[in-house]
């Protein structure tokens, strides 16, 4: 499409500024944290939110490393109160600037 070969070596930064396509991370990211933020300002009862909030506790639990959970990543940003701060729109995107970049840099 823009005549590069792997030989040239050119990042994908440049690649994506060229084809003016935008990072799937980076679309990824913003879009999730903007649905946690929107399913937390729901007061309808419907059962998003109540999956956000459920803890099994069946049976035991597994040797080594607990499975990431969907919520974990979000938890790193906002903290533990996560939901709370979620349900204030200003302080959310105030947050997702971190949160996206926590995303796009890590991996």
């Amino acid at each position: 499409m823009l005549g590069i070969s792997w030989r040239d070596k050119i990042c994908n930064e440049v690649i994506r500024q060229r084809t003016k396509v935008t990072d799937i991370a980076f679309r990824v990211s913003v879009l999730k944290w903007q649905w946690a933020g929107h399913v937390c300002r729901r007061t309808d009862g419907r059962w998003s939110r109540k999956v956000l909030e459920w803890r099994p506790r069946v049976g035991k639990r597994s040797v080594g490393r607990p499975p990431t959970r969907w919520s974990d990543d979000l938890r790193k940003v906002a903290g533990i109160d996560w939901m709370r701060k979620a349900e204030n729109r200003k302080s959310w995107r105030c947050l997702k600037e971190a949160y996206v970049q926590q995303w796009t840099h890590n991996g």
